[in-house]
């Protein structure tokens, strides 16, 4: 089919907005605990209920945008983001918030499952390997900016003037102390955008191949018997979980352990994490193309591994930057997962994809985890579960055994 530009700017827009809607807890993780008076095990609910979302929406999604268009899936999709952010914004209560965050995870799994297939149509299949970089460049841009803007509002919020309308309504209408809200105002904004963005926008016919589709219950249940897909399934989940488990705590543990605020220097290191892992992510897309993936895989998570036990155990200068150098060696990880588990079966991918997307609920299992053990003993040990994660995403690279590898540089072929 002609490929629709548009609508490839239209979906890389989308990942901004989700990536920017997604990767906010972490630095808002301390603010929120102070402002409800939270343990470590109620702060680990928050990204549970957004990433618990995943889990549940992931595969109904496939079955809903089969029914129902890309368009209308994704109006719907930022329709429960705008109303969720609405409603905490307007009555910011922890068991609201909770709710309203796992309304926003139910919107952003459907996003995700939506865009994929349509921006391998849109931008043709030819190019779909550098489109997909490009969205996940523009998802890694998102990461890093929505944690500085954060701190722009908590910290100006207060010193408003005449002058900006915008600071000045944002002040009348959040409760003194939790300038943190005003987030979600912007978030219910952006929402809205795309709601009417999308809705001017024409949509082309996606057509899927019959192994892209989101499959039947019978190929289901014969991936769930497949040994290779429940140990992938828990690749991905154990990624997301060591990713969120070190981005959303990370601004608490610099405050607790070394007294940096987290309104300024611990949004910028979360901020920071992000940026880093979106270079991290060209530098690997580099080696890939020298190196075979699962020997960048075993590189970069031990590399991982000792970045995290430094900013554990370091002093404070050093912590700040090893918890920021971490999101560079876990960059890889993501894609290397992915496409070792496409590349590991022969059929069914559509059916496979939907099962890995509901791995993404590791970010919401591994962080109730951290949680809890923090408040029977302290956040550092607590954080010391991420390395379980480690170790099995660094066992990966030992144990796949792709149908297909990636193709590399043959420096010995004339």
């Amino acid at each position: 089919m002609k490929r629709n530009y548009i609508i490839v700017l239209l979906i890389l827009l989308t990942f901004f907005v989700i990536s920017f809607l997604t990767n906010i807890l972490g630095a808002l993780n301390p603010s929120v605990s102070l402002s409800f008076s939270l343990s470590e095990t109620m702060a680990g609910f928050l990204p549970f209920s957004f990433f618990i979302a995943y889990g549940v929406m992931s595969v109904p999604a496939g079955f809903m945008l089969e029914k129902y268009g890309e368009k209308k899936m994704m109006i719907f999709g930022f329709i429960l983001a705008m109303i969720a952010s609405l409603i905490f914004a307007s009555k910011p209560t922890f068991n609201i918030f909770l709710f309203s965050l796992f309304t926003i995870g139910t919107g952003m799994a459907i996003l995700q499952v939506v865009i994929n297939p349509l921006l391998r149509v849109s931008g043709g299949k030819e190019n779909y390997a550098f489109t997909s970089v490009m969205a996940q460049l523009i998802f890694g841009a998102a990461s890093f900016i929505s944690p500085l803007v954060y701190s722009w509002l908590v910290t100006n919020i207060d010193k408003t003037s005449d002058n900006n309308l915008f600071l000045n309504f944002l002040s009348g209408i959040i409760p003194a102390g939790m300038s943190w809200v005003s987030i979600y105002w912007l978030f219910a904004l952006f929402s809205l955008i795309m709601i009417v963005i999308i809705l001017i926008t024409r949509f082309p016919k996606v057509e899927l191949n019959e192994d892209e589709k989101v499959g039947t219950r019978k190929s289901y249940l014969n991936l769930f018997k497949d040994k290779t897909v429940i140990l992938f399934f828990l690749g991905i989940f154990a990624y997301v979980g060591v990713e969120q488990g070190i981005s959303y705590w990370m601004s608490k543990f610099l405050q607790t352990y070394h007294e940096f605020d987290y309104e300024t220097t611990g949004a910028s290191a979360v901020a920071n994490f992000w940026g880093l892992m979106t270079i991290g992510g060209i530098i690997g897309l580099i080696l890939l193309k020298f190196l075979d993936s699962k020997i960048v895989l075993k590189l970069f998570t031990s590399l991982a591994i000792v970045s995290l036990f430094v900013a554990l155990f370091a002093s404070a200068k050093i912590s700040l930057y090893a918890f920021q150098i971490s999101g560079f060696f876990l960059s890889v990880m993501y894609p290397v997962i992915i496409s070792l588990a496409l590349n590991s079966v022969s059929k069914h991918h559509g059916a496979f994809a939907g099962i890995l997307m509901s791995g993404i609920m590791g970010g919401a299992i591994v962080q109730l985890i951290i949680g809890m053990i923090s408040d029977f003993t302290s956040l550092k040990v607590g954080m010391f579960f991420n390395f379980i994660a480690l170790a099995y995403i660094l066992s990966i690279g030992f144990w796949a055994k792709p149908l297909i590898s990636n193709k590399t540089i043959d420096f010995k072929k004339e």
